[in-house]
């Protein structure tokens, strides 16, 4: 096929690569029991209120979804005290992430990111004709490079990514760091603030920003939260973002009338109201990853505090290899070279069986 039907954009553009499916690993392997610590997800499972919603609506799929999600948007509203019109519910945080550059970005518009970060902020802008400028994180710190970040701002950059906490590193970027950024941002550049994994970081550290805070003094800012990670339904492809009115009704004009499905929409609506997973969810992630903890403090392994539901650690040897290793013994998880760091791994939480089972298979290499 003549590659030129396409857009020009494609032809050095990386696709995003996901985390190895259970299914695969098993099949590749012959296996019959695969840990998947890989992908961020609820090793509790999905909201027992959320499942409960979708059972009962599930018998009424065959009715278009309500196209301006208004049970959910209206519960987000008074639960996070916002109006209404500042918020957009989109197929998962990362479609919320593709609208926006569709929405904002033109052919020569700029803007900055991390690395490593999440790569779908440069892969939507890339897409678009727009310019990504990549500022690596501080080595000692795998803390933003502020400084560097706002030397790179001019008047054709128009948005900056701030993934807090980080992924894959899932370093936290405290208020006062945050805060001295947000005032020297000019006005004109929107700074995108992904809190993906806002309830875990949150119990994590005193320290850690809400963004809705900033977003209340600087309106040019877009906050990106999600139902996928801490509600345990990242099957139901739901995320949503905070933002100034105009805001929320330009980027709405890029999304589909029906994008958000009726069981997304039902099953969201009952995981907000479901506290006492959330907080069960929350403590299950702390006392894996302190497992974890414990165990690199062991090997004399340096790592990352996290910030999320996954711990960055340098385990002093080639992931690629190790990544192999790890899935024949039934253990995926997340290698550092998909981001260039050979000698690093992304390890998700897990319930404390996992968790523990993935650790008999890290002891057998490192």
């Amino acid at each position: 096929m003549d590659k030129k039907i396409f857009r020009k954009e494609l032809e050095k553009l990386n696709a995003y690569v996901p985390g190895k499916p259970i299914e695969d690993v098993m099949r590749e392997y012959g296996l019959t029991r695969v840990v998947k610590l890989a992908s961020n997800e609820n090793p509790l499972g999905p909201s027992p209120k959320a499942v409960a919603a979708v059972q009962a609506e599930a018998a009424r799929i065959n009715i278009y979804p309500d196209p301006a999600v208004r049970v959910l948007r209206e519960k987000l509203a008074a639960k996070h005290q916002v109006d209404f019109d500042q918020i957009m519910v989109g197929n998962g945080g990362e479609s919320l992430i593709q609208l926006t550059a569709q929405s904002i970005i033109s052919p020569g518009d700029e803007v900055i990111t991390a690395d490593p970060s999440f790569s779908l902020y440069e892969i939507s802008v890339s897409h678009m004709g727009g310019t990504v400028h990549v500022v690596p994180l501080l080595a000692d710190t795998f803390q933003y490079d502020l400084e560097a970040m706002l030397a790179l701002v001019n008047e054709k950059t128009k948005i900056v990514y701030i993934c807090n906490p980080n992924n894959p590193t899932g370093t936290i970027l405290g208020k006062t760091a945050l805060d001295e950024f947000v005032d020297k941002l000019p006005e004109h550049v929107v700074l995108f603030l992904d809190e993906a994994y806002f309830e875990f970081a949150s119990a994590a550290s005193k320290d850690y920003p809400d963004g809705l805070e900033i977003l209340k003094r600087r309106p040019n800012t877009i906050v990106l939260r999600t139902f996928s990670k801490v509600a345990g339904i990242a099957g139901t492809r739901l995320g949503y973002i905070f933002s100034n009115p105009t805001m929320i009704a330009e980027i709405g004009k890029s999304t589909g009338v029906f994008s958000i499905n009726r069981l997304a929409q039902v099953a969201a609506a009952a995981a907000i109201e479901d506290d006492e997973h959330i907080e069960k969810s929350v403590a299950l992630n702390k006392a894996s990853l302190q497992v974890f903890k414990d165990f690199f403090d062991a090997k004399g392994l340096n790592y990352v505090e996290p910030g999320g539901n996954f711990i960055w650690v340098d385990v002093k040897t080639d992931t690629h290899q190790l990544y192999i290793d790890l899935q024949k013994e039934g253990v995926i998880i997340r290698p550092g070279f998909l981001w260039g760091w050979d000698s690093w791994l992304r390890i998700s939480s897990g319930n404390m069986q996992d968790t523990e089972i993935c650790i008999e298979a890290l002891d057998k290499f490192l």
